[in-house]
């Protein structure tokens, strides 16, 4: 099911032992564009650190009851590796958080999940990493920061990303909402994840190989485009239009 990351934030998050808080944000890296981390607001329950918890954790999304299931225990999720408020998500820690859950390293492979297309959650087929396969950097970046940022299309600035749209099945962000009204009298588009070429982040803008004249021209994207039971019929023709196959496809 896809969902905004501005309607997600503040869901209730509910662990094995009781409700834990409530989403803040998101992690990201923008080589696979999968949600690394949602960041829980834990009130004043663990103050001064950022409380992370990977998709390997979440079991569900409840949108009517705006809730999300953790699977893990609130001692579990206390004695987690610590990571300050103000400091970015590093290797080491990251290290260190999967070596005291478990998971399987997912920069330790070529696919979104490591050496897995998708997240697997039952360790009896977990495997060792992929032969060959580089460990690579995903210098993670979270959906606040990147709010904002101008879209620079091939011949000039277009937009600000406004929101995200995340798979939450696949734990994938499938599109940025771009929000045009600066640039014209225009409305919103969406961009995929896999037609952007780059993100600067000292910058802050995001890259994308189209011109202004095409995603001006784009479907408009309207809350009720993704909220629907035939929301693929719109992912169809918007993918149509730009001649690209869509993320759906194998």
């Amino acid at each position: 099911m896809l969902n905004k990351t501005k309607t997600m934030k503040g869901y209730k998050l509910d662990s094995l032992d009781g409700e834990i808080g409530n989403v803040k944000e998101f992690y990201f890296d923008d080589k696979h564009w999968a949600i690394r981390y949602l960041v829980a607001d834990t009130g004043n329950w663990l103050t001064g650190r950022q409380v992370l918890i990977s998709p390997y954790a979440l079991v569900s999304v409840d949108k009517d009851a705006e809730l999300i299931t953790v699977k893990l225990t609130k001692k579990q999720i206390e004695e987690s590796p610590s990571l300050d408020t103000d400091k970015p998500v590093s290797r080491q820690f990251e290290q260190n958080y999967y070596g005291y859950y478990g998971w399987p390293m997912y920069w330790e492979g070529p696919y979104m999940w490591g050496s897995y297309p998708n997240i697997v959650r039952d360790s009896g087929k977990w495997q060792e990493t992929l032969n060959g396969a580089k460990p690579w950097n995903p210098n993670l970046r979270s959906t606040k920061d990147v709010s904002g940022h101008n879209i620079q299309a091939a011949d000039g600035e277009i937009g600000h990303v406004e929101d995200f749209i995340i798979d939450d099945d696949k734990w994938a962000i499938r599109y940025f909402v771009i929000d045009t009204k600066n640039w014209w009298p225009g409305k919103k588009v969406l961009i995929s994840t896999q037609w952007i070429e780059r993100i600067s982040w000292d910058q802050s803008k995001v890259f994308v190989n189209l011109t202004r004249d095409t995603i001006k021209k784009s479907p408009e994207y309207t809350e009720e485009s993704l909220l629907t039971l035939d929301y693929r019929d719109y992912e169809t023709g918007l993918h149509k239009y730009y001649k690209r196959e869509g993320y759906w496809i194998k």
